[in-house]
């Protein structure tokens, strides 16, 4: 009997959903096989929310079907089968089929890269890896505009990445007269609370998606998060309609308030598809464009400066730091500027704490494995560094708990903007703020036992002492930035006795969290 055979076994990755995959265009359903596979060992790589296995799962399974009424051939292997890794199950589908190469797109991780590679060579297999044309500035553009910048800064990068492809531009200048109306967008809700907030587009899970959600309950029992009302976005239809109706219903004021944070309401006017962009079910050129054009048809609908913010995210910032991911890895990975080593406190995972803000940011986060950017970024990325908690084991907790975390565009974030654990490569600063910043940007300290204007004593709000201690550890470095010169001469105008009295609540609160 022939063994069976195939020339190219093209592996499909969960994060690689794209209906213009580059392997794939390159392929023939005639000669060449897809393989996908489902593996605990991903799932539980690190402790994954049951939210995030199951957008990966049921968007996988959703395009393998899509792939085979497409007329390819697709081995798909689920979960049940038990595949201990992508290794392994490459390994199981090169003795199967015999094929002559394997070809991929570049995975969203250095970790799964190498190994592939690894596993490739050590099967004899010839390996082309193709670079993932989802994004609009590639590796060696990235290269070109970084090389010889002693500081990379994003703002220079998306003024760049604007002009080069025409986005927001009129007559070779910036739509609406400047490059940055981030200014504009940071405001609060007030003591009203947000207004005309539509409800979130969620999407009702299929059988097929049932089925995934029954299995992830079944694997993954302990896992965080509950399913019971999972609604993400898992086809690219469902993705299509996701972006549609936020530029229908939320981007009018999703620019001003995409800062402000309000208890009780997780989603309030963002766009929740960047699980579909980073899954690629999504294309970032067509979300861009069909905000651009919703302000050129409607500005009022669709002001400018909501606009921009929104494109600045994509255009800007997403792209920046998948440059910096692949510029600096795989040693980024373990830059921990500030040598912190804390351990992770149990609240990460059931949002118990007193500190209202904290129970909010982390109860969204659990409830949904999403939360907005300003509760990641200055609510638990803000405290962990304040707090000294150790980066990798944050990393390793922002990558499992969140619906669009991929190593790629995970690791920068939290690392680099959030904890400012690499040093400065993401940012020229760390992004921190005692209490007073988060009273202005939620309504999360009225309710809370701590009080928002008090550094030290009992019932001082916890994250003023972090603060003011913080800066007083790290005075030296700090003093070098300009933004923050004049936020330190606070420390000059209290006594000796009220710094350390400060700083002793600080070690108190920091000793209190593991006994």
């Amino acid at each position: 009997m022939t063994k069976p055979s195939c020339r190219n076994l093209v592996l499909v990755l969960g994060d690689q959903l794209d209906h213009e995959h580059p392997a794939l265009a390159e392929a023939d359903p005639g000669q060449d096989v897809v393989l996908m596979i489902e593996t605990a060992g991903e799932a539980a790589y690190v402790q994954s929310h049951k939210h995030r296995i199951t957008v990966f799962l049921s968007a996988m399974r959703h395009y393998a079907e899509h792939l085979r009424t497409s007329g390819w051939k697709v081995v798909y292997r689920e979960l049940e089968e038990q595949v201990p890794s992508i290794a392994s199950g490459l390994g199981d589908a090169v003795e199967v089929l015999a094929p002559d190469a394997l070809w991929l797109t570049e995975p969203g991780e250095w970790r799964l890269l190498h190994g592939i590679r690894t596993q490739a060579a050590a099967l004899d297999l010839e390996c082309r890896i193709f670079e993932d044309s989802h994004f609009l500035c590639s590796h060696d553009a990235f290269e070109e505009w970084a090389q010889g910048r002693k500081n990379l800064v994003m703002e220079y990068f998306y003024r760049e990445m604007r002009k080069h492809h025409g986005i927001l531009m009129e007559d070779g200048k910036p739509a609406g007269g400047k490059w940055n109306f981030d200014k504009e967008n940071r405001d609060s809700f007030g003591c009203n609370g947000p207004t005309h907030l539509p409800d979130a587009r969620r999407f009702e899970p299929d059988v097929m998606t049932q089925d995934v959600m029954e299995a992830v309950e079944r694997h993954f029992p302990e896992h965080p998060g509950s399913l019971e009302n999972f609604g993400w976005p898992v086809t690219r239809e469902e993705a299509l309609e996701a972006l549609e109706h936020f530029i229908d219903t939320r981007i009018t004021r999703f620019g001003r308030y995409q800062d402000a944070m309000w208890a009780g309401e997780p989603f309030l006017y963002h766009a929740l598809i960047s699980s579909s962009m980073n899954l690629k079910l999504l294309n970032p050129g067509e979300a861009i464009e069909a905000a651009e054009q919703a302000w050129r048809k409607d500005g009022e609908r669709a002001p400018i400066a909501a606009v921009e913010g929104f494109v600045r995210q994509i255009l800007g910032w997403r792209e920046f730091i998948r440059g910096v991911y692949w510029r600096e890895m795989p040693g980024y990975r373990d830059l921990n500027h500030f040598e912190h080593d804390i351990p992770l406190p149990g609240f990460f995972w059931n949002a118990d704490t007193p500190m209202n803000c904290l129970a909010q940011a982390f109860g969204d986060t659990l409830d949904n494995g999403y939360a907005h950017h300003i509760q990641r970024l200055m609510v638990i990325g803000n405290y962990a560094t304040l707090t000294g908690l150790d980066p990798q084991a944050v990393c390793d907790w922002y990558l499992g708990i969140y619906v669009d975390a991929v190593e790629w565009v995970e690791l920068p974030n939290t690392l680099g903007m959030a904890l400012h654990g690499d040093g400065g490569i993401v940012g020229s600063k760390p992004y921190v703020a005692s209490g007073s910043y988060i009273n202005r940007m939620s309504n999360y300290c009225s309710d809370c036992t701590y009080d928002v204007t008090a550094r030290s004593g009992d019932g001082a709000c916890p994250f003023n002492s972090l603060y003011w201690d913080f800066l007083a550890r790290h005075r030296e470095e700090m003093s070098s930035t300009p933004r923050m010169r004049m936020v330190l001469k606070n420390l000059d105008r209290w006594s000796a006795e009220e710094v350390e009295a400060i700083q002793e609540h600080a070690r108190a609160h920091r000793k209190s969290l593991h006994g």
